[in-house]
């Protein structure tokens, strides 16, 4: 597997060139399929083109670490199958990116880190399994906080990715490569990691979609770890519709993550089902009014989302106020958040996966290697000082607080006989090229609860020089445990009633397209 830069394809003609492929969806490309107007080896085509005009010239967005140079290969294989078989599974042929800390057994697996470069996994993640099981076509991996540890996606290994809305501001993180990516089409869907912040912050700063599920829901076998308590895995996506196919795939039992056997008896048939149009109509919608910024910086996304409340209720919702400063996300992140205690024995642990020609094995290897991005460095060593971070009494009294904090979001929402409860993913927009501290963030909720939450555009700050169309904001919408369904039915509800969604100026369609 090769890095990206002069190793894509040349153009070459395509048989689905009345394809519209901006913004294309997963069931707009298998409809273009059955109609004979578009073939997979087009639709690859037209993605790696993008790829090579955009990632690193032109805006050089650095979305993408790797690209497949079996790609096309791949493509035709799956024309000839489709030729001969003519069925189309669900996510068949769709171009899909992966984070860089996804294992991938035939592409280095190195979270964004020079310290593992050229590392490669014994077997895909568990969930990459199961993408492919269903027709996905990987299409690269995408660059990352490195080691997911931060929020503005710069690593040793990949450098600096730019947000496409604005590109003198950051994506967010830590999964922002797979949302500058998906943001400026190049690809159809993709996935990203979350610990804190990581799927959703991305998803805010870009106009996408993002679930971050019940803790349980998805397996994070074979996935880069940060904290046991607080990671999670999901899609990131242009549209709820889209999120929620992706979910049909990613949702399920897998013994490698024990967990996961909590999911039993939690998962729909398909998530699709619930892509009501009319979906907010009489839903009871908590304001959590703690989580909104008061500084002069935080204006424009109180805008934002006040438009948004008005739009939840034109649209039938019950929106009800919800003070609740005992939610206030810099307590919990200050208080209640344990990355730090379990990274040493999480990172060690799956080191120990992979092969002894590996370039790191260890915290020590990664820290002694002296080749990380200097935005870790605080983190990696606060890690590194505890000799067995597990057994310390802080670490031990901060899980009392969370299992405490998880019954007292319940409790919120049972007396306030909430069906949800919405509030900004970001309490400001992203911060310039060059800070490393991406504040203000209120993801820490759902991490600590393990509390599913689902984050959609929202609208757009005002338009400046640098950001033509205005820089995105996204509402997050948290619910109970193993409400996917309800959520996705609320989000899909607004989605539809706002169109919030716009591409960015940056990465306009290709003129021979």
């Amino acid at each position: 597997m090769a890095l990206v830069a002069g190793l894509l394809p040349s153009v070459g003609y395509c048989a689905g060139i009345s394809f519209g492929l901006m913004d294309a969806s997963i069931n707009g490309i298998h409809q273009a399929m059955r109609s004979g107007t578009l073939t997979c080896h087009s639709l690859v085509q037209q993605y790696l083109d993008r790829i090579q005009a955009y990632d690193k010239q032109g805006p050089a967005l650095n979305a993408m670490l790797y690209v497949n140079p079996d790609a096309l290969e791949q493509a035709d294989a799956m024309d000839r199958q489709f030729k001969r078989t003519g069925k189309i599974s669900s996510l068949y042929c769709i171009p899909t990116v992966l984070k860089d800390n996804y294992d991938t057994a035939d592409m280095p697996t190195t979270a964004g880190s020079a310290s593992l470069a050229g590392a490669q996994p014994p077997q895909d993640a568990y969930v990459v399994s199961q993408l492919k099981k269903n027709g996905a076509l990987i299409l690269g991996k995408t660059n990352l906080q490195e080691f997911a540890l931060g929020g503005v996606t710069v690593s040793s290994l990949g450098g600096q990715t730019k947000n496409p809305y604005d590109l003198k501001l950051t994506p967010g993180g830590s999964s922002g490569g797979t949302a500058a990516a998906l943001a400026a089409n190049f690809a159809t869907v993709g996935t990203g990691s979350d610990t804190a912040n990581s799927l959703r912050s991305p998803a805010s700063a870009n106009s996408l979609v993002s679930i971050r599920p019940t803790l349980g829901l998805v397996s994070r076998a074979g996935i880069v770890p940060v904290s046991f308590t607080q990671d999670e895995a999901g899609p990131i996506t242009r549209s709820v519709s889209d999120a929620a196919r992706m979910l049909d795939v990613m949702a399920g039992y897998d013994a490698a993550d024990p967990v996961t056997a909590l999911s039993d008896g939690h998962i729909p048939k398909t998530y699709t089902a619930f892509l009501d149009k009319t979906g907010l109509k009489g839903a009871r919608i908590g304001v959590l009014e703690a989580l909104f910024g008061k500084g002069p910086e935080d204006q424009e996304v109180n805008r934002v989302m006040a438009n948004a409340i008005d739009m939840l209720k034109k649209n039938g919702a019950i929106v009800v106020p919800i003070a609740a400063p005992e939610l206030d996300t810099d307590r919990l992140n200050a208080d209640l958040d344990v990355q730090k205690y379990e990274y040493k024995s999480s990172i060690n642990s799956y080191l120990n996966t992979y092969s002894p020609k590996a370039p790191a094995h260890s915290l020590d290897d990664i820290i002694n290697s002296g080749k990380t991005n200097q935005s870790l460095q605080k983190f990696l060593l606060s890690a590194q000082s505890y000799k067995n971070g597990l057994n310390e009494t802080a670490y031990k009294d901060r899980l009392i607080k969370i299992h405490a904090l998880k019954i007292d979001l319940a409790n919120l929402m049972a007396e306030n006989h909430l069906d949800a409860a919405v509030y900004p993913h970001q309490k400001r927009l992203p911060v310039p090229i060059g800070e490393y501290d991406q504040s203000e963030r209120n993801g820490i909720l759902a991490a600590l609860t393990g509390f599913p939450s689902i984050v959609v555009p929202a609208g757009f700050a005002s338009p400046t020089d640098d950001a033509p169309r205005g820089v995105p904001v996204g509402i997050e919408f948290i619910g109970r445990p193993w409400s996917e369904p309800q959520l996705i039915r609320y989000t899909y509800g607004f989605e539809q009633a706002t169109h919030a969604r716009k591409m960015p100026a940056s990465t306009p369609s290709l003129a021979r397209y």
